[in-house]
Order: C-alpha cells, then structure tokens, then sequence
C-alpha cells in the first residue's frame, strides 16, 4: 500500500483552483498518476481530518517546451478535484 504522501504530491494552487474552493469547497491536488479515486479519498481525509464527498480525477499531458534548438515535453501528471464534505483545508496554514 501506497503511503499517503507518495499519493498526494501537493496542492495545485492557480486562480481556477481558488476559485472552486471559494465556490464549491473543492480543492484540487497533484496526485500519483497510478492512484485511484478511494485511494486518494482516503489520503486526503487521513491527512487533512476532513470529510471527503466525490473525487474527480483527470490526465494531464505534458506540455511542449523548447530550449534552443532542442525540444521536447514535460511530464505527464494527474490532478484531482476534490469535494469536501464536512471540514475545511486552508494551504495558508499548513504551509
């Protein structure tokens, strides 16, 4: 079993990010790109003492970037959508 910091990566702070959470208390991680909706459920309720309600989860593919005359992409990850139940994650706190 995976431990849950390997599940987790880190949170993905951009506008759209804080804005969903203002809205509708979802909060959105990078997260192991071999773990599952539960298993990342389970992280996120162990680590943070919240309730967690769904988990949506989607690929991302890497970007193309360019350095001089060399290209090539950058990793793939995935990136979680999740909704909060019962609780409240506040990053300004835990970092």
């Amino acid at each position: 079993m995976k431990s849950d910091h390997r599940i987790l990566r880190g949170p993905c702070l951009t506008e759209k990010a804080n804005l969903l959470l203002e809205i509708d208390g979802k909060v959105v991680f990078k997260v192991d790109p071999n773990a599952n909706k539960i298993e990342i459920k389970k992280a996120v309720e162990k680590m943070f003492d919240v309730k967690v309600k769904h988990v949506h989860t989607t690929n991302m593919h890497g970007k193309q970037k360019r350095v001089g005359s060399h290209t090539g992409f950058t990793n793939d990850w995935k990136k979680a959508y999740v909704t909060l139940s019962e609780g409240e994650i506040n990053f300004a706190d835990e970092l």
